[in-house]
């Protein structure tokens, strides 16, 4: 007897069940914008991902599904740092093909010395820990995802 398949046993795309398509999702009301892609390994768009911004310091979080180009938008605030830590948002992707999500972080490029102090940061080799650190971009921030191939954001167990 064959059981049926249920979403947990099979690979999405799931994600456009309780998505916000917002331009920009916002954590805060005065903030500013942290915009990126979600890119796989030949660097093309995953239209229909998913991206999660967290921060258990400002105790805030925030979802966004990505575009026909991959593009998705957040308004933040930089978080408070945890004693010995840089600030930074813990950041969730989901994506087609994912069995399970990816845990990544994204750190400010304003904060230098905290970011050479951050015990996680500062123990990735600097090639690979700059996948970890946002760009600035007008007056806002960019990160780009890139779930495999060159310049691979760097991703947690």
């Amino acid at each position: 007897m064959s059981l049926p398949t249920t979403p947990s046993q099979t690979v999405g795309p799931f994600f456009a069940i309780g998505i916000c398509r917002r331009a920009a999702h916002e954590l805060v009301r005065d903030g500013f914008p942290l915009c990126g892609r979600l890119l796989d390994g030949d660097g093309a768009p995953v239209p229909d991902g998913v991206v999660e911004l967290w921060s258990a310091t400002a105790r805030t979080w925030g979802r966004c599904g990505t575009d026909r180009d991959g593009r998705f938008a957040f308004i933040v605030a930089k978080p408070p740092a945890a004693a010995g830590e840089a600030p930074r948002y813990d950041v969730l992707v989901f994506a087609r093909g994912l069995l399970r999500h990816q845990l990544t972080r994204v750190y400010f490029p304003d904060e230098d010395e905290a970011n050479a102090a951050d015990p996680v940061l500062s123990s990735l080799d600097p090639a690979t820990g700059a996948t970890l650190v946002a760009a600035a971009d007008g007056d806002g921030l960019r990160f780009d995802i890139r779930m495999q191939g060159d310049s691979q954001t760097v991703f947690f167990a």
